[in-house]
């Protein structure tokens, strides 16, 4: 079984003299000589190099104290998160799944071939607790398949204990450069490896940095892209259930799709309307987990709010029974849908679009006019949609209307964000109007989706003879949630009226 660890180091170049002393510096009381240790691992990577491209490394070691396979993710600089799972002879299949976005139906074959003589110290405080690790690591490489050449350098690399402060790093590098010790120039070994052992994509990774937006067309290729690498990078976050990951996945997944269909003036709809059913879809799965999350934390904030004598019988037994339930089945039910084939179809069609992006007349123009126009499409569209919720009775035609108005405040709020690099302070002030407005419009919707779990559980509760009451206080209090929303939204509708254009 996979399991999951945050790493935080430096690297430095190194030449004969090996690492400074660095006795007394941020507190470490002495520098324990732990030996050396031989490690031998071989990376993994399509023929094309997709993982490295990402700055992501998969590799297999044996050696050490944590032989195994590893995949590491890049936070920031000098911050990886680490999957490990045990050694095997083949990529294990918990690792495969997470890298499983970009391979697709790629191989992952092996790439590079780096072999370490680690001479490795640990950094102590006074009571022997340790600091950090610090190496000098001798590093042969070795491309793999004859693709290319060999190459061997000499690094220092220091390791941050586990949940230790980083700026103890700060103060050893201070150290190291005194000593004349800089900082290496490629972020990894394998990233040093395969730059200096040549093969079919050396020098090919340093991309220029893209052309600023033009034209309509331009700015919406963009706002597209941006959408599509969001799924992409998230997609191992799901997986492993990290918190948020599956609510800004499934947001990607809406602003793509509000896209095809807010610029459609830009955009050919033969082509972009199939796409915006699969995103429909994806949207629709990533929302059972992610709907059953946001009651869940509802439902419980509502019950911590309760005076005490108000909580009768089981109720947080129950909710979180049934919040573990559900979560667990949901994303079940979701990593399965990442595996399939029709979820990589959507991103291989997404890849499609953008190396092709097929685009009507006005994509050539420029956007000022022809952006304005889409936002202002949906604009108008979603003003007759407020007026029609404010003015349906109250019940369940309101609560449809309302939900409805949502839905096409979400859309205009993507459009804008789309606009806003073209046409700056009108469409980032109509964003935030967008977003108060959506907040407002999901407070009611979360009411009515609360409301309907409070009778499911009322209703499991009484057949198991405890007492309904606290539910029935938690539907009454949600029930005025959802009229304080509504009695606030005309004013707020009113207030963006008046300075909602772009």
């Amino acid at each position: 079984m996979a399991d999951a660890k945050r790493e935080i180091e430096r690297k430095y170049e190194s030449d004969d003299s090996g690492l400074p002393d660095l006795t007394g510096v941020g507190g470490v009381a002495a520098v324990l000589d732990k030996g050396l240790v031989e490690l031998d691992a071989t990376y993994y990577d399509t023929a094309d190099e997709r993982l490295a491209d990402a700055a992501l490394t998969l590799r297999r070691r044996t050696g050490g104290s944590d032989a195994g396979w590893h995949l590491k993710f890049p936070v920031e600089p000098g911050v990886r998160d680490e999957i490990r799972a045990p050694l095997s002879d083949t990529v294990p299949e918990e690792i495969a799944a997470l890298v499983r976005s970009r391979v697709r139906d790629a191989e992952l074959i092996p790439l590079v071939r780096l072999r370490s003589a680690r001479d490795v110290r640990h950094l102590v405080d006074a009571d022997g607790a340790l600091l950090a690790e610090a190496s000098v690591d001798a590093v042969t490489a070795e491309r793999l398949g004859g693709a290319g050449g060999a190459a061997q350098w000499t690094e220092i690399e220091v390791e941050l204990a586990d949940d230790g402060d980083p700026a103890f790093l700060d103060r050893v590098e201070k150290r190291l450069r005194k000593a004349g010790v800089r900082p290496s120039k490629s972020p990894s070994k394998l990233a040093r490896a395969l730059e200096q052992t040549g093969g079919p994509r050396c020098g090919s990774r340093r991309k220029s940095k893209p052309a600023p937006p033009e034209t309509a067309g331009d700015h919406v290729l963009a706002y597209l892209r941006a959408q599509r690498d969001v799924l992409v990078e998230l997609d191992p976050a799901v997986r492993r259930d990290v918190p948020d990951s599956v609510h800004r996945m499934r947001v990607a997944t809406r602003r793509a799709r509000s896209t095809l269909r807010s610029f459609r003036s830009v955009l050919d709809r033969t082509v972009t309307d199939p796409i915006g059913v699969e995103l429909k879809w994806l949207a629709g799965e990533l929302g059972l987990d992610r709907d059953q999350e946001v009651m869940a934390e509802r439902l419980t904030a509502a019950l911590d709010a309760l005076p005490p004598g108000l909580v009768t019988g089981p109720v947080r037994e129950r909710l979180a029974a049934w919040s573990e339930t559900r979560h667990g089945g949901a994303h079940s039910h979701l990593t399965d849908v990442l595996d399939s084939r029709r979820y990589l179809a959507l991103l291989d069609t997404l890849d499609g679009l953008l190396a092709g992006l097929p685009l009507r007349k006005a994509a050539a123009k420029q956007p000022d006019k022809v952006l304005a126009k889409a936002v202002d499409k949906d604009l108008a569209t979603l003003s007759a949609l407020v007026e029609q919720a404010i003015g349906a009775p109250p019940g369940e035609e309101r609560d449809i209307a309302v939900h409805e108005a949502r839905k096409k405040a979400k859309r205009t709020r993507y459009a804008a964000e789309a606009a806003t690099p073209a046409l700056g302070k009108p469409a980032r002030s109509l964003t935030k109007a967008m977003k108060s407005l959506t907040t407002l419009l999901g407070e009611h919707q979360d009411s009515v989706m609360t409301r309907s779990t409070l009778r499911e559980l009322s209703a499991v509760a009484h057949e198991a003879g405890e007492s309904a009451f606290t539910y029935g206080v938690l539907y009454g209090r949600e029930e005025q949630r959802a009229a304080t929303a509504e009695a606030e939204l005309p004013a707020l509708w009113t207030e963006i009226e008046s300075g909602a254009t772009v």
